[in-house]
């Protein structure tokens, strides 16, 4: 496991709660307006140890509530040693995917060593691969997405991009997920594209940032199949 980035406060990343945020590196996804390149695409150099986390976290004992560990895509390289440890501080422990290792979302959450989990839905299963820049096991997604949408504390989000998203996709993937989950999933958030920094595939810096009425128009839509849909 190695960590790229740590951020020490966060009131946005994990819902009603003040935590830090732990960035892995590594993702087998290569969506192209991904803004987290050195993450996604660098060589894995070591920015912060286990053990500098750890002690910043018993230091912040009773003023933080929560650890939210990302990427890249956390369950490739995650140490469930680490994340016991970070437990038997106290914390309260969130974990951001892709979906495409519900093996080890599965045995995390058997652990008990996850209290919410947020999911990312690139798109419908007609376009998945094309938006996640790889060929994607969708067998594994929807294993996912049933782990997910059964979690009590969870949420699932779509980036969405103009080349990719429009209100015909947010109903297929509204139909596929809610088919899926064999109910409608509690939170599904919308989050727009915004072209700044390094991405994945440069091009994606042409794209045009997506409005907020974008948004709240696919937000309708979305209200078919999701028990709760905001808009970030």
């Amino acid at each position: 496991m190695k960590i790229g980035g740590f951020q020490k406060a966060t009131l946005i990343d994990y819902p009603g709660k003040v935590a830090c945020i732990v960035f892995l590196y590594g993702c087998n996804f290569r969506c192209g307006f991904c803004y987290n390149t050195d993450l996604v695409l660098g060589d894995g150099r070591e920015g912060f140890s286990e053990e500098e986390i750890l002690d910043f976290l018993e230091k912040r004992k009773g003023k933080l509530d929560g650890v939210c560990i990302t990427g890249g895509e956390p369950l490739m390289s995650l140490d469930f040693d680490f994340v016991r440890k970070i437990k038997d501080l106290g914390y309260l422990i969130k974990i951001d995917t892709n979906g495409s290792f519900p093996e080890k979302l599965r045995e995390l959450i058997d652990l008990g060593f996850v209290d919410f989990i947020s999911m990312d839905l690139k798109g419908s299963k007609e376009k998945y691969s094309e938006v996640a820049g790889v060929s994607v096991n969708l067998e594994k997604i929807e294993e996912s997405i049933k782990i997910v949408g059964n979690f009590p504390e969870s949420e699932f989000r779509t980036t969405v991009v103009y080349r990719f998203h429009d209100a015909n996709e947010i109903k297929k993937i509204g139909e596929w997920v809610s088919g899926v989950c064999g109910k409608k999933p509690s939170n599904y958030f919308l989050q727009g594209f915004r072209p700044e920094g390094e991405m994945v595939d440069s091009d994606f810096l042409n794209e045009k940032r997506v409005s907020e009425s974008f948004l709240l128009n696919l937000r309708e839509v979305a209200l078919d199949y999701f028990e709760e849909v905001g808009v970030r």
